[in-house]
């Protein structure tokens, strides 16, 4: 598997409609199995990838031909149709192994928000007129009049942040929408647009629409806080700390690389959602180093 400080990560995710996801995510472990042995200069790659009927979300790691060769099997594969070309893979790295193995599941939906009247929303869009490049991004922080929303959990804005980001305070992100449901009034009654950003975007093109339907003025970072790092050199200007990631590595700074940050100093004990969290994470990190 992959070299001590030579593990690469790819995220990506397309909300596109999946008839049967379980046959897609079967179908998925077969394209595994079959790169596992025809890969010679790696042994396949581990990650965690989730199938729903409104698309895809995953993460994978390996060496980088083998994360290579996954991703160009997935974009090809005739179980999507086509549907997935253009994919955008958000590229990062580490010296800690970021899964133990593959997982592809099945859920209900990629993002849970539990939103009433969800079915009568609008479709993702991942590509609408509300994504700002990095750059764009970067001039709506220098003007200083949107609200700055971190679409996350508590302890990920604790972690890092963009400057002016204002922390939903929130354990669980099943806890976002009433925490925005009681800023919402102000928030229109002053006319400032909402910009909210997530780590690689998904969060965010899943909470738009319902966003509008609010009556809020949407932007959002197209790529994330991934695509940003990615995009500029400088990204530090912009980004307090670092960046949390659902994997082993836990914390990423603005190179993309994997930083000194663990478990312990990322989750508050004290606090129940964060106990378990902890907890969770030493069980993966140890399964990882055994596997």
């Amino acid at each position: 598997m992959a070299g001590a400080s030579h593990w690469l990560h790819s995220s990506f995710y397309r909300f596109t409609p999946v008839a049967d996801p379980a046959a897609v995510a079967e179908a998925v472990r077969a394209l595994a199995r079959e790169l596992t042995g025809a890969i010679t200069l790696a042994q396949g790659v581990t990650g965690a990838i989730t199938l729903a009927p409104e698309g895809l979300s995953g993460a994978v790691a390996g060496t980088p031909a083998a994360v290579q060769a996954f991703e160009t099997a997935l974009v090809g594969s005739p179980v999507f149709g086509g549907a997935l070309q253009g994919l955008v893979f958000k590229h990062s790295h580490g010296h800690t192994a970021p899964y133990a193995r593959l997982k592809v599941n099945t859920k209900p939906e990629l993002v849970a928000l539990g939103l009433p009247g969800a079915d009568a929303l609008p479709p993702p869009d991942e590509e609408d007129d509300s994504h700002l490049s990095p750059a764009q991004w970067r001039a709506l922080l220098d003007e200083g009049r949107a609200v700055v929303l971190d679409n996350r959990n508590h302890f990920e804005w604790r972690l890092g942040r963009f400057r002016g980001a204002v922390d939903p305070q929130v354990p669980n992100f099943r806890d976002f929408r009433a925490w925005v449901l009681a800023q919402a009034p102000a928030w229109r009654a002053e006319g400032r647009p909402v910009a909210m950003y997530c780590t690689g975007g998904i969060r965010c093109d899943k909470t738009a629409p319902w966003l509008r339907s609010l009556g809020l003025q949407v932007r959002q970072l197209q790529g994330g806080i991934l695509g940003y790092f990615e995009a500029l050199p400088d990204a530090a200007r912009d980004w307090q700390g670092e960046c949390f990631v659902f994997d082993n590595r836990i914390a990423l700074d603005t190179q993309l690389q994997q930083t000194a940050t663990g478990p312990a100093q990322v989750y508050d004990p004290t606090q129940p959602d964060e106990a378990w969290r902890l907890q969770r994470a030493r069980r993966l990190q140890a399964a990882a180093g055994d596997a």
